[in-house]
């Protein structure tokens, strides 16, 4: 009989895949791959056409519809630049943590649905379980709906799905949305003592900045609504975190690049923020163009994440709490997968082992109780799918 490995045996292994988003995954699926069909169960692969990364899906239990999906993504951030005690891609264990990069965020949560799954397989379980392994989520959660659409005419349609998303275990039922649009201002280089016969696109683009620090300051100032209300911040939030451009102090900058993205509150319209950076774009546009006519801003989507909305009597949700008896309610400003399954069709909840706050950093750790907490939740999941 093929090994069935541990919980924490499945988290090394992934974790030793160095699965950054700008670099391949396929290793690890094919791993995955070899290491299901071990145990006789049959796995399947959405192909991105377009990059070397594959997503994988599979189904143990009976071949019906109604399964529960264990989903994660297999991607993780860059380690560049930040000041490691250990090796990112071995697992440490030490004062009650595991230490590696995705030990977090998420590969404790992909090993836990990959050891729940063959157990799964060995158990006698009257509803079907399915796992659901993506890529390019801490991009923008591109690689999600692809696969998602690819499950369906291969497995039996799931009917709720658990993003195991790090939230200490506890049942979130709602995250923002988002948008984000990669921006090229494409300005006219003069001497900067002959300022006003150029176009800088440096400051240029500082018009769309300041624009979205004006509208932060405006909606941190309105009454949310009772929905809003229940986010920290209480509103929709936009934010530029890298910027580039220019090419000498003296010289009108030709380009300005910059990433403008929004992180929406759930029951505001994502297209009309989108609408509303579209003409604030071109009102600067045409600003520029008054002065140099060949000068643009160019406008890229980059990623656009539907929200996750609460869920009435939701039957994902209602599992997690029936499991975790946490009762509470809980809601992130983060943007997840979740909201692409509910969109889809699935009934959706986030909850998953480890704290959001040890996601991305330096010396990502998950604690030991919580991974072991993730570990009884598994248990008792299965439980729950042989009654």
């Amino acid at each position: 009989m093929a090994q069935r490995l541990s919980p924490f045996e499945l988290m090394e292994k992934l974790i030793s895949f160095p699965t950054v988003s700008r670099d391949t995954n396929i290793p690890l699926i094919d791993w995955v791959a070899d290491y299901l069909d071990s145990h006789g169960i049959e796995s399947h692969r959405y192909i991105d056409p377009e990059q070397p990364k594959h997503a994988l899906f599979a189904h143990v239990g009976p071949w019906e519809e109604g399964a529960l999906v264990l989903s994660g993504h297999t991607d993780v951030v860059p380690v560049d630049g930040q000041p490691w005690d250990t090796d990112p891609f071995s697992v440490v264990e030490k004062d009650g943590k595991y230490y590696g990069r995705g030990t977090c965020d998420m590969k404790g949560f992909d090993a836990l649905a990959l050891w729940a799954l063959v157990e799964g397989k060995y158990s006698d379980i009257k509803r079907p379980l399915q796992i659901a392994l993506s890529f390019d989520e801490e991009i923008g959660c591109t690689g999600a709906p692809p696969m998602i659409e690819a499950m369906q005419p291969v497995l039996p349609k799931g009917s709720a799905a658990i993003i195991g998303e790090p939230s200490t275990m506890q049942a979130v039922t709602g995250h923002k949305g988002g948008i984000g649009f990669d921006t090229h201002v494409i300005g006219f280089e003069v001497h900067s003592s002959m300022l006003h016969k150029g176009v800088n696109a440096i400051m240029a683009g500082a018009k769309l900045i300041e624009w979205a620090n004006q509208i932060n300051t405006e909606n941190m100032e309105d009454k949310p609504t009772d929905l809003a209300a229940m986010f920290d911040p209480p509103f929709t939030t936009l934010h530029v975190g890298m910027i580039k451009g220019g090419t000498a102090h003296n010289i009108t900058a030709k380009d300005c690049w910059f990433a403008m993205d929004f992180r929406v509150v759930p029951g505001e319209d994502k297209d009309k923020w989108a609408m509303d950076y579209l003409k604030k774009v071109r009102a600067v546009e045409a600003e520029m163009q008054a002065v140099v006519p060949e000068t643009r801003i160019e406008i890229t989507p980059r990623f656009d994440v539907p929200a996750l909305q609460p869920e009435h009597e939701g039957e994902a949700e209602a599992l997690v709490r029936q499991i975790t008896g946490d009762n509470a309610s809980h809601k992130v400003s983060y943007g997840t997968e979740a909201g692409q399954f509910q969109d889809a069709g699935y009934s959706a909840v986030i909850c998953g082992p480890g704290s959001i706050e040890q996601a991305h950093q330096p010396n990502e750790y998950i604690e030991v109780a919580q991974f072991n907490a993730g570990h009884d939740f598994m248990k008792k999941l299965l439980e729950r799918l042989a009654t």
